[in-house]
């Protein structure tokens, strides 16, 4: 497993990226409301990226070494309730009150990526619901807080697994974190469950994500028809929270 160690240099626009995302999450946000439709959503962000120079990076993207499986073609992912990750967004699918839609939005800006994922209440929502988000953002927190140079990537996922777990919830195991740099997916690849220091020491100019997908119930996973989308085994909501992140010295 080759990791390319990024410079300074890099890391800064690498920095931009991540802030284009970023805003792309501020510019979708008042519009997550009651009667709105996926494809709004992503027409919404794929303007918002062009715009500002990027590239949708997800648009047209096929993982590498995959048969079968069609590019994605939307700028967005978009999972609704029981949907875990990779949602392809629908005119079809139009949001309701009491909803959750986790948008995961990747950039391509200036020859390096972007990669972030946030969980958006539709409306209100209910106590359990508001209490799946909460884990899992403060999940992301814990596990970004042992994101340092000279640690381990078995503190990562012992951080998301521990919290998670101790509110009841569950960890999806299929689907990680990922190293990030001129492709979408490079390595190290980042698991949200683990031991204390165990897994590769983590060293400056690593660059990664971390996105623990929390499941209200069982950790299962099931592949659904469009061969992109994941929704839970047991049909229960399913929330998801990413950063990008970069290992520096201090």
């Amino acid at each position: 497993m080759t990791i390319e160690l990024k410079t300074p240099q890099q890391i800064a626009i690498m920095r931009e990226a991540g802030r284009l995302v970023a805003e792309t999450f501020e510019v979708l946000r008042p519009h997550v409301v009651p009667g709105v439709t996926t494809l709004d959503l992503d027409r919404m962000a794929e303007e918002y990226i062009r715009k500002h120079g990027a590239i949708p990076l997800y648009k047209g993207y096929v993982p590498h070494g995959a048969r079968d499986i069609p590019p994605f073609p939307a700028t967005i992912c978009a999972s609704v309730n029981e949907v875990i990750c990779h949602g392809i967004p629908s005119a079809k699918q139009v949001l309701k009150e009491g909803d959750i839609i986790g948008v995961d939005i990747g950039v391509l800006h200036k020859g390096w990526c972007g990669d972030s994922c946030m969980t958006y209440a539709v409306g209100k929502v209910n106590g359990v619901t508001q209490k799946l988000m909460d884990v899992t953002r403060r999940a992301l927190e814990l596990a970004i807080n042992e994101a340092r140079d000279g640690g381990r990537l078995g503190d990562i996922g012992f951080a998301i697994q521990r919290h998670v777990e101790a509110n009841g919830f569950s960890v999806v195991r299929e689907y990680t974190g990922h190293g990030l740099g001129r492709e979408l997916h490079e390595a190290p690849t980042v698991l949200h469950i683990g031991k204390r220091g165990t897994g590769m020491k983590l060293r400056t100019g690593m660059v990664f994500t971390i996105e623990p997908m929390v499941n209200a119930g069982q950790p299962e996973t099931r592949l659904m028809s469009d061969r992109w989308g994941v929704r839970t085994a047991d049909g229960s909501l399913s929330a998801q929270y990413e950063h990008s992140l970069a290992i520096t010295p201090n």
